[in-house]
């Protein structure tokens, strides 16, 4: 039977062929076995349909890729057991960032064409394999074993957007069958049907019929304007669903393979405040830069003293942070100004709830929580239109 290559989670018709596959796993799963040869092929199976065919370049790419990160995890474990020395822990960590950094700055000074090195899903593998190198670094990761960290970094569900895993999570779980598999498989078919409706009818409601309708409009209005304004609700309704809905796919997938991924996306348009946004956000990636960045770049200036003020170093911390993030997205305007737009925000955010704190008399009920929710709702749509390159488009591009 010849499978056809597809992006992951793209099209109805995925879904069948990934339910098929699963099916004998999920039966071992049930009498308590991982069948792990099984599950290899599974894996390889979807990988040849992902990075096959007309992408057969990207197939070569993700091939070389993970023989450079198994070479730089395994090397760095080597050397630190034997010594923990600073300066080889950066340069592990530079080394593992390298493929990354090359498909981000090609396309700057190419006039926008890809890397050869590029391939769906390298930041994804790339935080794996920084993570891997920062937690043998803290002596977190204790043993190595290569084709273990493999089965980690090519884990199919989650390979081209995650969420992003932590390795000591999914070792425990990709040793054993879970002792509850008929809960992974409830919570797993509610998050596939769950996310059918969030990517397929309302994702594909607001991206493909009411997208295209008010950026026309934008574009015929010029400037700012009411479908301005249209543009910007719809397109960050269309972000969410549509991600949110790949991000429920994984995780359903996940589920069927027995394996329980964090969740990404907690009902975050109910957030009172910026740092709860993202708290509820894409929130394994927001977790990973908050634990790998944000905390190690705060010890650092708390340790050498770089400011006198924790408050500076802070703020210092966030922009560090956001920038970082932009940069990530992309190397355009747009991007970076949604960081530094974020990490204004929760300066001003840190700076109200310490206003707060020396002035106890101010109300708090559930009518300014309310009224909190509604300007956060609206302040992360603007940082959303900022996001979609469309004022880029707009302005420059016409």
């Amino acid at each position: 039977m010849m499978f056809p290559h597809m992006i992951p989670y793209a099209e109805p018709i995925y879904f069948f062929y990934l339910l098929l596959a699963l099916c004998p796993l999920a039966i071992g799963l049930y009498f308590g076995k991982r069948v792990k040869w099984y599950e290899s092929c599974v894996t390889l199976l979807f990988l040849w349909m992902s990075f096959g065919g007309e992408q057969w370049h990207q197939g070569l790419a993700l091939v070389g890729y993970v023989l450079w990160q198994s070479g730089v995890v395994g090397t760095y474990f080597h050397l630190r057991s034997k010594k923990n020395q600073t300066s080889v822990f950066y340069l592990f960590v530079l080394l593992a960032i390298f493929p990354l950094a090359i498909t981000k700055v090609v396309p700057f000074f190419h006039d926008n064409q890809p890397s050869l090195l590029g391939f769906l899903g390298i930041s994804y593998l790339t935080f794996r394999s920084v993570q891997m190198v920062m937690e043998m670094r803290d002596g977190m990761i204790k043993e190595y074993q290569w084709l273990h960290f493999i089965r980690f970094l090519l884990f199919f569900p989650t390979i081209s957007s995650g969420p992003i895993d932590r390795y000591r999570r999914f070792e425990k779980e990709a040793n054993q069958a879970p002792a509850d598999y008929l809960d992974y498989l409830e919570k797993g078919i509610k998050r596939l049907f769950l996310g059918f409706l969030y990517k397929f009818m309302l994702g594909y409601f607001f991206g493909q019929v009411l997208l295209p309708v008010v950026a026309k409009e934008a574009m015929m209005s010029g400037g700012v304007s009411w479908a301005l304004v249209g543009y910007m609700y719809v397109y960050s309704m269309y972000l969410f669903f549509d991600f949110a809905g790949y991000s429920l796919f994984a995780i359903a997938t996940s589920n069927f393979m027995g394996y329980d991924v964090p969740i990404n996306f907690n009902k975050p348009f109910l957030a009172p405040n910026i740092k709860e946004f993202w708290n509820r956000w894409h929130m394994s990636l927001s977790f990973w830069f908050r634990d790998y960045v944000y905390m190690r770049l705060m010890f650092t200036l708390m340790k050498k003293k770089v400011f006198k003020s924790r408050v500076v170093s802070s703020n210092v911390g966030y922009f560090s942070l956001f920038l970082l993030m932009g940069i990530w997205h992309g190397l355009t305007w747009y991007y970076i100004a949604y960081g530094i737009y974020h990490a204004t925000w929760i300066c001003l955010n840190d700076a109200w709830i310490r206003y707060k704190k020396r002035h106890p008399s101010l109300p708090s009920n559930r009518l300014t929580h309310s009224l909190a929710v509604i300007g956060t709702f609206h302040g992360v749509c603007l940082s959303f239109l900022l996001f979609s390159g469309f004022l880029n488009t707009l302005f420059f591009l016409k």
